[in-house]
């Protein structure tokens, strides 16, 4: 049979727009459509504007700490509207960007509401295309609780788009989107509060992390609230907002601001037409190749619900492409060892096992760790402390995991990574001659484990 494409991409996110790109680039007919802006949620409400919020935020600091290297700076206030504005006409460029990258690649691109009708038939705008192959890449979408006055909650999706900066805020998760936001917020001058329901953020993160973090935020003055549930919202007259939580305390605020994690978006798909499966968290059963259980459709991204980060989407989206169109350069991919960040301030970078993962795996271990002042805040009355850990392999010398708490620790970890996944040994560490003064030198000069079994 004769169809109109190779390749029939739902969603024009970080994960479809590779897909589209290097399928097209390996001969493939591929057609995109995209009902809501391009380049996902990377682009527009998440990574990128997210990454600028950090750092209109962490202007803050540095204007205090400039004072003790001789800078006489006043500050004259800080201007949401500018932030925003500067922020909207950077993500349209960016927009910009991808919409060239897909046509430039003779990718055909469709901006409306795409729906599957069966198994070799989508619909968009009331047109119906035939493909050999269908690629769902939707990603996901913030995930609000059911509760009275849930009406009232704003999400990531909002807070990029503000009217107008709240005196109080109330935010609620203990992931990394939650505790990135408190620091933003926080650092804009907010009255911010966060709220987490168990004891401690970070879950499945190093415990020294997320030790040192809480203390770190305590020490900047956040208003940090655990086991803390909410149990309804109720508007006031004045446009408040009055928060209950469970425990029967009350508490005001001007926005509240729900990161309690993120579901699949699989809305109005047509997914019922065909025979794809979804596994028990609601994500998108795929197999080795991110086949589904319908033969012709494949799924990647957010949507699988495997490791929800922009560059696995994409390292997704080029295993997908080679599979289908470049058999003789596939492999499969590797999900170890994959780094990631929190872009709080301080910054959090980690790699490979946390401690206690390592010793869930059976692994004896030595353990290196250090904190210290950095050299930035050596004039300062600044009390702020970088955590740096090692943990390492006592049979082997191999290093499984390295963590950050600090200024670039994302920047730090990236580099890292490399090194774990050549395989480095603590040997190798140690045999390495740092660059001096930087906080990235303590890599290579911790010699004596804290902890060893």
């Amino acid at each position: 049979m004769t169809y109109d494409f190779d390749l029939f991409i739902i969603g024009a996110g970080s994960g479809g727009v590779r897909a589209a790109r290097f399928s097209a680039d390996f001969g493939a007919r591929v057609a995109v459509a995209e009902s809501r802006y391009l380049g996902g949620t990377c682009v527009n409400v998440g990574c990128m504007p997210k990454k600028y919020f950090v750092y209109g935020a962490s202007f803050h600091d540095e204007f205090r700490q400039s004072r003790s290297y001789g800078w006489k700076v006043e500050e004259q206030g800080f201007d949401w509207q500018n932030l925003l504005a500067n922020k909207d006409h950077e993500i349209r460029r960016l927009n910009g960007i991808y919409r060239a990258l897909l046509i430039n690649s003779g990718v055909t691109l469709l901006e409306d509401h795409a729906r599957i009708i069966d198994a070799h038939t989508v619909e968009v705008t009331g047109k119906r295309y035939t493909t050999e192959r269908i690629l769902i890449a939707t990603g996901g979408w913030p995930s609000v609780p059911e509760l009275p006055g849930r009406e009232h909650i704003i999400t990531s999706n909002e807070a990029f788009y503000l009217d107008k900066l709240p005196e109080r805020m109330i935010i609620v998760g203990g992931g990394y989107i939650a505790i990135e936001f408190a620091s933003i917020f926080h650092g804009l001058g907010v009255k911010a509060t966060l709220m987490y329901r168990k004891e401690l953020f970070l879950r499945g993160f190093d415990d020294c992390v997320r030790v040192h973090l809480r203390d770190e935020l305590l020490k900047r003055g956040h208003d940090l609230q655990f086991n803390a549930e909410i149990a309804r919202i109720d508007k006031q007259s004045d446009g408040s907002l009055k928060v209950t939580l469970k425990d029967g305390r009350v508490q005001e605020t001007d926005c509240v601001f729900y990161a309690t994690g993120r579901r699949p978006m699989l809305d109005n798909l047509g997914l019922e037409n065909v025979g794809v499966e979804l596994d028990e968290r609601g994500f998108v059963k795929v197999d080795e190749t991110f086949q589904t259980t319908e033969p012709s459709v494949y799924a990647i991204g957010d949507i699988i619900g495997r490791v929800q980060l922009t560059p696995v989407a994409l390292a997704e989206a080029m295993t997908l492409a080679r599979s289908l169109y470049k058999p003789e350069s596939y492999k499969p991919l590797d999900y170890n060892l994959i780094a990631s960040a929190v872009y709080s301030l301080p910054n959090v970078g980690t790699v490979g096992l946390s401690e206690e993962q390592a010793r869930e795996k059976g692994y004896k271990l030595r353990i290196f760790q250090t904190t210290f002042k950095p050299t930035k805040l050596s004039l300062t009355n600044e009390t702020e402390r970088t955590l740096m850990k090692l943990v390492v392999d006592a049979e082997t010398d191999k290093v499984l995991g390295c963590h950050m708490v600090g200024p670039d620790a994302p920047e730090q970890i990236q580099c890292l990574a490399v090194a774990l996944k050549a395989g480095a040994t603590k040997s190798c560490f140690d045999d390495t001659i740092g660059i001096h003064p930087t906080a990235a030198e303590e890599w290579v000069t911790m010699r004596s484990p804290v902890r060893e079994d």
